[in-house]
């Protein structure tokens, strides 16, 4: 006659004393832990970009003036105006040469850091500073390269090429041009170091064995290193496109204040104009509205392009 034993405490797989067990008795524990941080978030991030949307629907005039209901005569208002239009044609410029000349770049700079060259501790050094300016020393120091005279004009007519010198930020053929320029130079060396960092951490046999096959510093560098971190260049093209379409305010108001005329707004000085030069607020978080749009969408094809699940 068979007989069986009963399982003692700790050896089925829902006892107290088995490795899934323990790890359901964590889980509530590191919910609680959460829980802080989830409030955080929800009260400091989703809670703000709730507001623009609930401000965006509404008829308010100035931060003092009575608020009422405007329900889409926001929208209407901001698709009406050619001005929006003329704000998205310029971000949409910006975008599309700040971040292919910056990315392209930054890799190439970030390449050269990483194969540790003489003095490459210094360069990390030289080419992190401009991250460290802040938005108004940076105005200054291309006020000073832009103004009538100012450095650039000052070296083209020392070389005997005054018929080149310009007012760059009085121009509208070149206004815009100078902020784009800003975003560029700005933006290179602080990527550049992120891709030093990263492709620092690839083996070095496999670039060892691409030389022993004949592979130059070209091929090495977009043949090889360049599929190996792609996910990597997924996410700071995700970052600086984010950057540039959200933060380029800074420069524009710094400079030229949307000027001349307006050949230098974009959508995001276009929503602080609005909000705080003009009191405005109800189309000004419409315009947001519409510009954290183009954000997401532009997210989710950064996102397919580079096919990574970052």
């Amino acid at each position: 006659m068979a007989t069986g034993t009963l399982p003692s405490p700790g050896t089925e797989g829902g006892s107290a004393g088995t490795p899934g067990a323990r790890a359901r008795g964590r889980a509530p524990r590191t919910t609680v832990m959460a829980v802080p941080a989830l409030l955080w978030y929800a009260a400091f991030m989703i809670g703000p970009i709730g507001a623009i949307f609930v401000i965006s629907v509404l008829r308010w005039p100035g931060m003092l003036a009575r608020v009422g209901f405007a329900g889409w005569d926001n929208y209407r208002a901001v698709l009406s105006d050619e001005l929006f239009w003329s704000a998205v044609r310029n971000s949409a410029v910006q975008l599309a040469v700040a971040v292919p000349v910056m990315i392209v770049f930054a890799f190439m700079l970030g390449y050269h850091v990483s194969t540790k060259p003489r003095g490459y501790r210094l360069l990390r050094v030289i080419i992190f500073t401009p991250a460290l300016i802040s938005a108004s020393a940076k105005a200054m120091i291309f006020y000073g390269l832009f103004a009538p005279r100012g450095m650039i004009n000052y070296v083209l007519g020392a070389v005997g090429l005054d018929s080149l010198t310009h007012t760059w930020l009085a121009d509208a053929s070149t206004a815009f041009g100078c902020i784009v320029a800003i975003d560029i130079w700005a933006g290179i060396g602080y990527t550049a170091t992120l891709y030093a960092a990263r492709l620092s951490a690839l083996p070095e046999s496999v670039y060892e064995a691409a030389e022993l096959d004949g592979a130059g510093h070209w091929r090495r560098m977009w043949g090889i290193a360049f599929p190996m971190v792609k996910d990597y260049v997924g996410v700071t093209v995700m970052l600086q496109f984010l950057w540039t379409l959200f933060t380029s305010a800074q420069n524009v108001l710094l400079l030229t204040q949307g000027g001349p005329g307006n050949a230098s707004t974009n959508l995001s000085f276009l929503v602080y104009q609005k909000a705080f030069l003009q009191s405005d607020l109800g189309y000004s978080q419409a315009a947001g509205v519409l510009l954290f749009v183009f954000g997401l969408t532009g997210m989710l094809a950064i996102r397919r392009v580079f096919r990574q699940s970052y």
